[in-house]
Protein backbone atom coordinates (compact mmCIF):
# COMPACT_ATOMS: atom_id res chain seq x y z
CA UNK A 1 0.00 0.00 0.00
CA UNK A 2 3.05 2.15 0.90
CA UNK A 3 4.38 1.84 -2.41
CA UNK A 4 1.39 2.44 -4.26
CA UNK A 5 0.82 5.49 -2.47
CA UNK A 6 4.30 6.68 -3.54
CA UNK A 7 4.14 6.30 -6.84
CA UNK A 8 0.63 8.01 -7.24
CA UNK A 9 2.46 11.25 -5.52
CA UNK A 10 5.10 10.92 -8.07
CA UNK A 11 2.38 10.46 -11.11
CA UNK A 12 0.24 13.20 -9.19
CA UNK A 13 3.69 15.84 -8.81
CA UNK A 14 4.56 14.69 -12.52
CA UNK A 15 1.07 16.40 -13.71
CA UNK A 16 1.35 19.75 -11.55
CA UNK A 17 -0.64 18.46 -8.82
CA UNK A 18 -0.94 19.47 -4.86
CA UNK A 19 -2.28 16.36 -3.05
CA UNK A 20 -3.12 16.34 0.33
CA UNK A 21 -4.10 12.85 1.37
CA UNK A 22 -4.18 9.07 -0.29
CA UNK A 23 -7.89 9.15 -1.26
CA UNK A 24 -7.59 12.68 -2.95
CA UNK A 25 -4.26 11.92 -4.95
CA UNK A 26 -5.93 8.47 -6.02
CA UNK A 27 -9.22 10.37 -7.30
CA UNK A 28 -7.15 13.17 -9.02
CA UNK A 29 -4.61 10.71 -10.72
CA UNK A 30 -7.74 8.25 -11.95
CA UNK A 31 -9.83 11.24 -13.03
CA UNK A 32 -6.43 12.91 -15.20
CA UNK A 33 -5.70 9.85 -16.67
CA UNK A 34 -9.24 8.94 -17.59
CA UNK A 35 -9.60 12.50 -18.87
CA UNK A 36 -6.57 12.64 -21.24
CA UNK A 37 -7.50 8.85 -22.78
CA UNK A 38 -10.74 9.84 -23.54
CA UNK A 39 -9.90 12.99 -24.92
CA UNK A 40 -6.93 11.03 -27.02
CA UNK A 41 -9.55 8.91 -28.41
CA UNK A 42 -12.27 11.48 -29.06
CA UNK A 43 -14.61 10.38 -26.83
CA UNK A 44 -14.99 12.72 -24.29
CA UNK A 45 -18.41 12.54 -21.94
CA UNK A 46 -19.80 16.26 -22.37
CA UNK A 47 -22.01 18.05 -19.70
CA UNK A 48 -23.61 21.76 -20.02
CA UNK A 49 -23.44 24.40 -18.66
CA UNK A 50 -25.60 27.97 -18.82
CA UNK A 51 -24.14 31.00 -19.60
CA UNK A 52 -25.09 32.89 -16.87
CA UNK A 53 -23.21 30.91 -14.21
CA UNK A 54 -20.15 30.80 -16.56
CA UNK A 55 -20.03 34.27 -17.17
CA UNK A 56 -20.58 35.03 -13.20
CA UNK A 57 -20.13 32.41 -10.45
CA UNK A 58 -22.83 31.23 -7.78
CA UNK A 59 -21.38 31.88 -4.38
CA UNK A 60 -18.68 29.18 -3.29
CA UNK A 61 -19.42 28.78 0.58
CA UNK A 62 -22.24 29.23 2.32
CA UNK A 63 -23.40 32.66 2.80
CA UNK A 64 -23.81 34.43 5.75
CA UNK A 65 -27.08 33.89 7.74
CA UNK A 66 -29.73 36.38 6.30
CA UNK A 67 -27.86 37.06 3.02
CA UNK A 68 -30.03 36.43 0.27
CA UNK A 69 -28.94 38.12 -2.58
CA UNK A 70 -26.00 37.88 -4.47
CA UNK A 71 -24.41 39.88 -7.38
CA UNK A 72 -21.73 39.24 -9.83
CA UNK A 73 -20.42 41.91 -12.73
CA UNK A 74 -18.37 40.46 -15.92
CA UNK A 75 -17.59 43.39 -18.42
CA UNK A 76 -21.12 44.76 -19.36
CA UNK A 77 -22.91 41.51 -17.69
CA UNK A 78 -24.37 41.07 -14.47
CA UNK A 79 -26.25 38.37 -12.61
CA UNK A 80 -28.09 38.62 -9.22
CA UNK A 81 -29.49 35.84 -7.40
CA UNK A 82 -32.31 36.12 -5.03
CA UNK A 83 -32.75 33.35 -2.87
CA UNK A 84 -35.58 32.05 -1.01
CA UNK A 85 -36.46 33.63 2.22
CA UNK A 86 -36.38 29.84 4.20
CA UNK A 87 -33.77 28.01 2.18
CA UNK A 88 -31.12 30.87 0.69
CA UNK A 89 -28.88 31.30 -1.76
CA UNK A 90 -27.83 28.12 -3.69
CA UNK A 91 -23.96 27.73 -3.34
CA UNK A 92 -21.48 25.07 -2.86
CA UNK A 93 -21.90 22.07 -4.69
CA UNK A 94 -25.48 22.66 -5.61
CA UNK A 95 -24.01 24.39 -8.83
CA UNK A 96 -24.46 20.63 -9.67
CA UNK A 97 -27.71 20.21 -9.54
CA UNK A 98 -28.30 23.06 -12.46
CA UNK A 99 -25.67 21.60 -14.46
CA UNK A 100 -26.87 18.25 -13.55
CA UNK A 101 -30.98 19.58 -15.10
CA UNK A 102 -29.29 21.39 -18.02
CA UNK A 103 -27.49 18.60 -19.34
CA UNK A 104 -30.20 16.00 -19.33
CA UNK A 105 -32.57 18.38 -20.66
CA UNK A 106 -30.22 19.15 -23.58
CA UNK A 107 -29.60 15.63 -23.64
CA UNK A 108 -33.48 15.08 -23.87
CA UNK A 109 -33.89 18.40 -25.94
CA UNK A 110 -36.57 18.84 -23.40
CA UNK A 111 -37.49 21.23 -20.70
CA UNK A 112 -39.31 18.23 -18.78
CA UNK A 113 -36.48 16.03 -16.78
CA UNK A 114 -37.96 12.64 -15.37
CA UNK A 115 -35.46 10.32 -13.10
CA UNK A 116 -36.24 7.41 -10.73
CA UNK A 117 -33.99 8.28 -7.89
CA UNK A 118 -31.37 10.60 -6.82
CA UNK A 119 -29.18 7.75 -6.84
CA UNK A 120 -28.66 8.36 -10.36
CA UNK A 121 -27.27 12.22 -9.99
CA UNK A 122 -24.97 11.10 -7.43
CA UNK A 123 -23.34 8.13 -9.42
CA UNK A 124 -23.26 10.73 -12.19
CA UNK A 125 -20.84 12.97 -10.47
CA UNK A 126 -18.94 10.85 -8.51
CA UNK A 127 -20.29 11.25 -5.37
CA UNK A 128 -20.90 9.09 -2.63
CA UNK A 129 -24.12 6.90 -1.39
CA UNK A 130 -24.71 8.03 2.04
CA UNK A 131 -27.33 10.04 4.17
CA UNK A 132 -24.84 13.53 4.50
CA UNK A 133 -24.71 13.34 0.22
CA UNK A 134 -28.63 12.78 -0.01
CA UNK A 135 -29.44 15.68 2.43
CA UNK A 136 -27.21 17.98 0.67
CA UNK A 137 -28.93 17.11 -2.38
CA UNK A 138 -32.47 17.55 -1.34
CA UNK A 139 -31.43 20.35 0.27
CA UNK A 140 -29.51 21.96 -2.94
CA UNK A 141 -32.62 21.16 -4.81
CA UNK A 142 -34.32 23.52 -2.71
CA UNK A 143 -32.28 26.53 -2.83
CA UNK A 144 -32.24 26.52 -6.74
CA UNK A 145 -35.90 26.00 -7.16
CA UNK A 146 -36.51 29.12 -4.47
CA UNK A 147 -33.92 31.06 -6.32
CA UNK A 148 -34.96 34.03 -8.74
CA UNK A 149 -32.23 35.22 -11.51
CA UNK A 150 -31.82 37.94 -13.12
CA UNK A 151 -28.87 38.24 -15.87
CA UNK A 152 -28.46 40.86 -18.43
CA UNK A 153 -26.35 43.69 -20.09
CA UNK A 154 -25.42 47.24 -18.74
CA UNK A 155 -22.84 49.56 -18.02
CA UNK A 156 -24.16 52.42 -15.52
CA UNK A 157 -20.69 54.04 -15.86
CA UNK A 158 -21.87 55.38 -19.63
CA UNK A 159 -23.92 58.30 -20.24
CA UNK A 160 -26.38 56.53 -22.97
CA UNK A 161 -26.49 52.52 -22.92
CA UNK A 162 -29.17 49.82 -23.36
CA UNK A 163 -30.13 48.11 -20.22
CA UNK A 164 -31.29 44.38 -21.35
CA UNK A 165 -32.26 42.23 -18.28
CA UNK A 166 -34.39 38.93 -17.82
CA UNK A 167 -35.67 37.57 -14.71
CA UNK A 168 -36.33 33.94 -14.50
CA UNK A 169 -36.21 30.70 -11.69
CA UNK A 170 -34.23 27.34 -12.86
CA UNK A 171 -37.23 25.18 -12.67
CA UNK A 172 -40.71 26.43 -12.91
CA UNK A 173 -42.22 22.93 -11.46
CA UNK A 174 -40.16 20.20 -9.07
CA UNK A 175 -41.07 16.93 -7.62
CA UNK A 176 -38.66 14.66 -6.04
CA UNK A 177 -38.95 12.31 -3.59
CA UNK A 178 -36.83 11.07 -0.75
CA UNK A 179 -37.57 8.86 2.08
CA UNK A 180 -37.20 9.61 5.97
CA UNK A 181 -33.73 7.80 6.46
CA UNK A 182 -32.05 10.36 4.50
CA UNK A 183 -31.92 8.52 1.00
CA UNK A 184 -33.33 10.86 -1.78
CA UNK A 185 -35.41 8.08 -3.82
CA UNK A 186 -38.34 7.50 -6.57
CA UNK A 187 -41.55 7.19 -5.09
CA UNK A 188 -42.31 3.43 -4.09
CA UNK A 189 -45.55 3.86 -6.27
CA UNK A 190 -43.57 4.20 -9.14
CA UNK A 191 -43.92 7.59 -10.05
CA UNK A 192 -40.91 9.19 -11.46
CA UNK A 193 -39.14 12.54 -9.54
CA UNK A 194 -39.95 15.54 -12.35
CA UNK A 195 -38.13 18.42 -13.48
CA UNK A 196 -39.74 21.35 -15.61
CA UNK A 197 -37.11 23.56 -16.22
CA UNK A 198 -38.51 27.30 -16.58
CA UNK A 199 -39.12 28.33 -20.13
CA UNK A 200 -36.36 31.23 -19.92
CA UNK A 201 -34.11 28.49 -18.19
CA UNK A 202 -34.49 26.39 -20.93
CA UNK A 203 -34.57 29.11 -23.56
CA UNK A 204 -30.87 29.98 -22.36
CA UNK A 205 -29.51 26.41 -22.39
CA UNK A 206 -30.76 25.80 -25.58
CA UNK A 207 -29.63 28.87 -27.31
CA UNK A 208 -25.67 29.19 -25.47
CA UNK A 209 -25.00 25.55 -24.03
CA UNK A 210 -21.63 25.86 -22.80
CA UNK A 211 -20.05 21.97 -22.75
CA UNK A 212 -17.37 20.85 -20.30
CA UNK A 213 -16.01 17.02 -19.89
CA UNK A 214 -18.25 15.26 -17.49
CA UNK A 215 -15.01 13.38 -15.74
CA UNK A 216 -13.50 16.78 -14.99
CA UNK A 217 -16.75 17.90 -13.43
CA UNK A 218 -16.46 14.73 -11.64
CA UNK A 219 -13.05 15.47 -10.41
CA UNK A 220 -13.91 18.67 -9.10
CA UNK A 221 -17.34 18.19 -7.81
CA UNK A 222 -15.54 19.17 -3.88
CA UNK A 223 -14.17 22.39 -5.79
CA UNK A 224 -16.53 24.54 -6.89
CA UNK A 225 -14.48 27.05 -6.83
CA UNK A 226 -11.74 25.57 -9.44
CA UNK A 227 -15.14 23.69 -11.19
CA UNK A 228 -16.26 27.81 -12.31
CA UNK A 229 -12.49 28.50 -13.52
CA UNK A 230 -12.42 25.32 -15.32
CA UNK A 231 -15.96 25.91 -17.37
CA UNK A 232 -14.67 29.65 -17.65
CA UNK A 233 -11.70 29.32 -19.42
CA UNK A 234 -12.48 26.48 -21.98
CA UNK A 235 -15.35 28.50 -22.86
CA UNK A 236 -12.79 31.33 -22.98
CA UNK A 237 -10.18 30.10 -24.89
CA UNK A 238 -13.04 28.80 -27.28
CA UNK A 239 -14.15 32.21 -28.10
CA UNK A 240 -10.57 33.91 -28.32
CA UNK A 241 -9.62 34.82 -31.61
CA UNK A 242 -6.06 36.27 -30.19
CA UNK A 243 -3.89 36.55 -27.66
CA UNK A 244 -5.92 37.89 -24.82
CA UNK A 245 -5.11 39.40 -21.35
CA UNK A 246 -7.78 39.09 -18.29
CA UNK A 247 -7.40 40.98 -15.64
CA UNK A 248 -7.26 39.45 -12.16
CA UNK A 249 -7.68 42.06 -10.23
CA UNK A 250 -10.37 45.19 -9.92
CA UNK A 251 -14.01 45.84 -10.18
CA UNK A 252 -13.63 43.78 -13.83
CA UNK A 253 -11.11 41.53 -12.52
CA UNK A 254 -11.62 37.57 -12.19
CA UNK A 255 -11.74 37.20 -8.78
CA UNK A 256 -14.84 39.40 -8.48
CA UNK A 257 -16.41 37.32 -11.50
CA UNK A 258 -15.63 34.15 -10.18
CA UNK A 259 -17.06 35.51 -6.64
CA UNK A 260 -13.99 34.57 -4.74
CA UNK A 261 -13.33 38.27 -3.87
CA UNK A 262 -15.63 37.43 -0.74
CA UNK A 263 -13.31 35.02 0.82
CA UNK A 264 -9.61 35.49 -0.63
CA UNK A 265 -7.09 38.19 -0.38
CA UNK A 266 -5.20 39.47 -3.21
CA UNK A 267 -2.43 37.26 -2.71
CA UNK A 268 -4.06 34.20 -1.77
CA UNK A 269 -6.33 34.46 -4.79
CA UNK A 270 -3.20 34.38 -6.90
CA UNK A 271 -1.80 31.74 -5.08
CA UNK A 272 -5.29 30.28 -5.39
CA UNK A 273 -5.61 30.97 -9.30
CA UNK A 274 -2.24 28.88 -10.01
CA UNK A 275 -3.19 26.08 -8.36
CA UNK A 276 -6.21 26.09 -10.23
CA UNK A 277 -4.05 26.03 -13.41
CA UNK A 278 -2.24 23.34 -12.74
CA UNK A 279 -5.20 20.89 -12.04
CA UNK A 280 -6.62 22.47 -15.02
CA UNK A 281 -3.65 21.56 -17.19
CA UNK A 282 -3.20 18.09 -15.69
CA UNK A 283 -6.60 17.64 -17.60
CA UNK A 284 -6.00 19.23 -20.56
CA UNK A 285 -1.96 19.69 -20.75
CA UNK A 286 -2.17 21.72 -24.35
CA UNK A 287 -4.33 24.30 -22.79
CA UNK A 288 -2.50 27.85 -23.41
CA UNK A 289 -2.91 29.89 -20.67
CA UNK A 290 -0.52 31.54 -18.09
CA UNK A 291 -0.48 34.11 -15.38
CA UNK A 292 1.71 36.79 -16.62
CA UNK A 293 4.95 38.25 -14.71
CA UNK A 294 3.85 40.49 -11.70
CA UNK A 295 0.58 38.23 -10.91
CA UNK A 296 -1.70 40.86 -12.44
CA UNK A 297 -2.99 39.42 -15.66
CA UNK A 298 -3.97 35.89 -17.09
CA UNK A 299 -2.79 35.47 -20.68
CA UNK A 300 -4.88 33.03 -23.32
CA UNK A 301 -4.70 32.21 -26.67
CA UNK A 302 -7.30 30.29 -28.69
CA UNK A 303 -7.95 26.80 -28.00
CA UNK A 304 -10.33 24.24 -27.56
CA UNK A 305 -10.51 21.44 -24.40
CA UNK A 306 -13.78 20.08 -26.18
CA UNK A 307 -13.74 18.11 -29.68
CA UNK A 308 -17.25 16.82 -29.57
CA UNK A 309 -19.65 19.32 -30.79
CA UNK A 310 -23.23 19.96 -30.56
Amino acid sequence: MEHIGSSLRKLAESRGLEITSSKQMLKKVEVIELVRQQRAENRQDLIYSARPFVLCGMPLKRPPVGTLIHRRRNGRFFLQIHGHAEYGLPFGQDRLVAIWAATRAVRQRSRIVEFQSGAQILEEFGLPHNGVSYRRLTDGFKRVFGSTIYFGSGDDSRRQDVFDCARFCFFDRLRVWYSRDDHYEGNLDGLPNRIELSERFWEEIRAHPIPGELNVVRGLANSPGCLDFYLWLTWRCHLARADERIRLFGPTGLQVQLGSADYLRSRDFRRTVARWLATVKACWPECPVRIAPGGETLHISPASAIHKRL
